[in-house]
């Protein structure tokens, strides 16, 4: 049955009207997410931009069902994430800007490892893994390598490719070439494009570098402070908003630039901390 809904499903993700806070103090909350809508169509490349501190990793987390959403309707094939979680990861996997390792293992240990998790055999995986290690750059000669001896490039290929694996139908990318070298990010660009054109895959991209996401994103969404301010085409939003680029489209849509307004995230995330 499961399976009949996913072949009919239009959609590969639908938000309606999303919330998550998270307790600061006795009866005081910080809202990361506030009535948040999103739907992403089967096949297509969906952004979200916007500062640290905006609440793109609450959102990526809520849609992977690692963390439970106050209020609104979740569904990834329009299955149910709240009341499916089990079914739902079966479908998705997320890459985060700090992907977990066994950090002692080799890159090959690790994702004969994630396979595994997925049901993949090692006979299946070993020619998968070279194949898809090579086409993002990576000197397959040091895949035996323990990890805490790679770059920190390296090791977001190597959670790409962990993810690649399971050829999943949702792909959740939260800042996956934030901190890499321009030829590593280059490489990392590269791999989502061919993601998309060889394994059919619908792919929420959280960034905030406004050039990834017009080049990579077919609508690009701007989340400030947990609220979804605008939604639209790259081009479509600098009608929108009568601009001539993205970074101009954000200083309209929220009154303040990114940079502005990832300095006053990380304050915040600063003194709450503190508190």
């Amino acid at each position: 049955m499961t399976d009949e809904i996913i072949r009919h499903a239009t959609n590969a993700l639908e938000l309606t009207n999303v919330e998550k806070r998270f307790k600061k103090k006795r009866n005081d909350y910080s809202y990361a997410l506030k009535g948040v809508s999103i739907t992403v169509k089967r096949g297509e490349v969906v952004g979200i931009l916007g500062p640290n501190g905006s609440g793109k990793s609450t959102l990526v987390r809520v849609i992977s069902t690692l963390t439970l959403p106050d209020s609104g309707d979740v569904r990834v094939f329009d299955i149910d994430a709240v009341a499916n979680p089990r079914e739902v990861q079966r479908h998705i996997n997320r890459v985060s800007v700090e992907a977990s390792f066994f950090k002692k293992l080799s890159s090959l240990e690790n994702l004969l490892f994630g396979a595994k998790l997925y049901g993949v055999s090692d006979r299946e995986s070993r020619p998968r893994i070279k194949s898809i290690l090579e086409s993002i750059g990576f000197d397959y000669k040091r895949v035996g390598e323990p990890m805490e001896h790679l770059s920190r490039g390296m090791q977001q290929k190597i959670a790409l490719a962990r993810a690649l694996l399971t050829s999943p139908m949702l792909m959740l990318l939260d800042e996956p070439t934030t901190g890499l070298d321009p030829r590593s990010k280059k490489d990392v660009q590269k791999l989502i494009r061919g993601i998309r054109k060889d394994h059919d895959s619908s792919i929420l991209l959280c960034t905030h570098d406004m050039g990834e996401a017009e080049e990579l994103c077919d609508r690009i969404g701007i989340l400030l402070n947990g609220e979804m301010i605008a939604m639209d085409t790259a081009d479509g939003l600098r009608r929108r908003y009568g601009t001539q680029s993205l970074e101009d489209v954000f200083m309209a849509a929220t009154g303040t630039s990114l940079d502005e307004a990832e300095f006053a995230g990380e304050m915040e995330t600063a003194a709450t901390a503190a508190d």
